[in-house]
């Protein structure tokens, strides 16, 4: 059964590489034909979602991302943490540079926009400055503090000096919560950690049951330029990880079992608000 999956979704994934190949091509034209350049941010986001149908992956979202620009944070699990929340949220990430080469995902990161930086190379205030250039453009930019990817099971420390992006340009902070789980537990084959290399780890997440993944988008945080750097990166983490842990207990299964209950019977009560005083918008995209 794991082969005959591996092979329906290997056939799907090639014809979307080679849908996408086409539409970047097509945008590409289209820019030199008209003299003007195509915002590719929605393209992007189009790509992402097919990206997770053809992987496979249960996504649940709980919460909403901001209306206005944020500075997303987030808990890294994987390279498949891009696709997931930019097929989420419409943002700009910043990701390691390796992440740029890697096949369709690095094309995907590269037109959303996403910006890149090396790990040991000294860019930190350089990228800061760039991010706090985005945020001042009215585009959210997405950021992974922890600096790698995770096994998942608990949060690493933040590094805090590309969080000060958020303060120092007036943006709020939206932290936000991602986890893989198989069975009701922490899925051990989703984190891309150690010696992986990207195609044995794509190949193995094809050939293998969809993943159920809980994305939770935290109420935005305000912050100023007095706030000292590393209480901001314990809150940031201390939320991030609150919700990793709600989410292993199984609590927000609940609340969508008591939500789609609501939904089907007019005679119970609606469930209060995840945020306070509106009816959860917790829903599936998978």
């Amino acid at each position: 059964m794991g082969w005959l999956r591996l092979g329906i979704r290997l056939t799907g994934f090639v014809a979307f590489l080679a849908a996408t190949t086409m539409l970047a091509a097509g945008l590409r034209l289209t820019e030199l034909v008209t003299g003007k350049t195509i915002d590719r941010t929605p393209w992007a986001g189009f790509c992402f979602r097919w990206a997770c149908r053809c992987l496979g992956l249960d996504i649940h979202q709980h919460g909403s991302p901001s209306d206005s620009t944020v500075l997303f944070v987030s808990n890294h699990i994987s390279w498949s943490d891009i696709p997931i929340l930019g097929s989420l949220a419409q943002v700009r990430f910043l990701s390691k540079a390796e992440v740029g080469q890697w096949p369709l995902i690095g094309w995907l990161a590269r037109q959303a926009g996403t910006l890149f930086i090396k790990r040991g190379g000294g860019q930190a205030r350089r990228v800061r400055n760039q991010i706090m250039e985005n945020l001042g453009a009215g585009e959210s930019v997405l950021v992974f503090p922890e600096g790698t990817t995770g096994a998942g099971l608990t949060v690493l420390p933040f590094h805090g000096l590309l969080l000060k992006a958020g303060p120092q340009s007036n943006t709020p902070i939206q932290p936000v919560t991602i986890s893989y789980r198989r069975a009701g537990r922490p899925d051990h084959l989703a984190p891309f950690i150690g010696d992986d290399e990207f195609h044995t780890h794509l190949l193995r997440t094809l050939r293998q049951p969809s993943a159920r993944v809980d994305v939770i988008f935290h109420p935005p945080l305000i912050s100023t330029v007095e706030t000292v750097t590393a209480d901001l990166s314990r809150e940031l983490r201390e939320v991030i990880l609150d919700g990793l842990t709600r989410i292993h207990r199984g609590e927000l299964d609940r609340v969508e079992e008591l939500a789609l209950r609501t939904a089907g019977g007019p005679e119970l009560p609606h469930l209060p608000s995840l945020h306070g005083g509106q009816q959860s918008p917790d829903r599936s995209t998978g």
